[in-house]
């Protein structure tokens, strides 16, 4: 019997595995959909999960970013990264390095489906194999979660994501994040000659369509050739019930999300991950639920705060300018962030 079955090849269930391996333990990890996964998100790695991936001998080829920039109509501000540069990396590369470790580990990955799941006190059993512990990692709108019954209802606004790359030249070492009424448009330099643009709204439309609410950001794209197809996502935030039921335990989008508003999405995941593994290794699931809310707290706390003030009409066309009239606050932000 396998230590720990993990449902997902995303970067959440990828480094889940990757460190089950390197802790020792036998893993599987089972997918259905093959190859390199893409997947509608901005595609910015903080500093300290890039480290992190270094340190479970993942690397990664991409373009840094020295920090954060907001933008409105008439504000700009900067925070740059006190501890090292973050980088901008294609989903595509960034899953296809997570399966080159997970290959040079000898992880094998199956293609399949986790369906129907069965457990009693000694293991899990699911995808026609049979486990000590099983990992959910299988995304956003998580089907095992569902399954268990883990979710909770939606409320608040819904908020979708979407993406699509253009080719040309990065014009800033920086992430910039331009705020409209309409939402938040985000700009990650992934290559030499590549961007990618995330748009953040719960409003109704296309890709062009809203990108006519940034019109600053328009410009700047005038000549660019769109480089893939857009991708969406959403509805982003999933409220979960807990993380663990019996020898089942969340990890990633999976074990909930608040929002794409700080993109701490991959660390939390890299850090929760590393909780997870630790509590399989130690045969006790049952303090998972605890160590994922202690290492998510403040990405959730800030996350949160940062949505609840961009949800209020009065507050949300503050939040550019109160940065930039208290850029050590901000910069202080985002670097906690980071």
């Amino acid at each position: 019997m396998i230590d720990l079955l993990v449902a997902g090849a995303g970067p959440a269930g990828a480094a889940t595995a990757i460190r089950a391996a390197l802790a020792g333990l036998s893993v599987v990890v089972v997918e259905p959909r093959r190859g390199p996964i893409d997947k509608a998100c901005g595609e910015g790695v903080a500093h300290s999960a890039v480290e992190y991936l270094q340190r479970l001998g993942v690397r990664l080829e991409g373009r840094p970013y020295a920090g954060i920039r907001y933008l409105d109509s008439s504000h700009c501000v900067d925070a740059r990264f006190r501890a090292g540069p973050g980088l901008g990396v294609r989903r595509t590369v960034l899953q296809a390095a997570l399966l080159d470790r997970l290959a040079a580990l000898e992880v094998p990955v199956i293609t399949g489906r986790v369906d129907a799941i069965s457990q009693n006190g000694s293991s899990v059993t699911a995808a026609g194999l049979t486990a000590r512990y099983l990992a959910a990692a299988d995304g956003l709108h998580s089907p095992i979660r569902r399954q268990l019954g883990l979710g909770l209802d939606r409320s608040g606004q819904v908020r979708r994501g979407l993406r699509r790359h253009f080719s040309t030249a990065p014009w800033t070492e920086l992430v910039e994040v331009y705020w409209s009424p309409l939402g938040e448009a985000y700009v990650t330099p992934v290559a030499d000659d590549l961007v990618g643009v995330a748009v953040l709204t719960s409003a109704r439309g296309s890709f062009d369509s809203h990108l006519e609410a940034f019109p600053a950001l328009k410009r700047r794209l005038e000549g660019a050739s769109p480089a893939s197809e857009v991708m969406g996502a959403g509805p982003l935030r999933q409220r979960v019930r807990r993380r663990v039921a019996g020898r089942v335990l969340l990890v990633g989008d999976a074990a909930g999300y608040v929002d794409a508003l700080t993109g701490e999405g991959i660390a939390v995941a890299l850090r929760t991950s590393a909780e997870l593994v630790r509590c399989v290794s130690k045969d006790l699931p049952e303090n998972y639920e605890a160590a994922w809310r202690r290492v998510s707290r403040e990405a959730r706390f800030l996350t949160a705060s940062l949505l609840w003030t961009r949800n209020r009409s009065l507050l949300a066309p503050r939040i550019v300018p109160a940065a930039a009239a208290l850029p050590g606050v901000y910069g202080a932000i985002v670097n906690r962030l980071a």
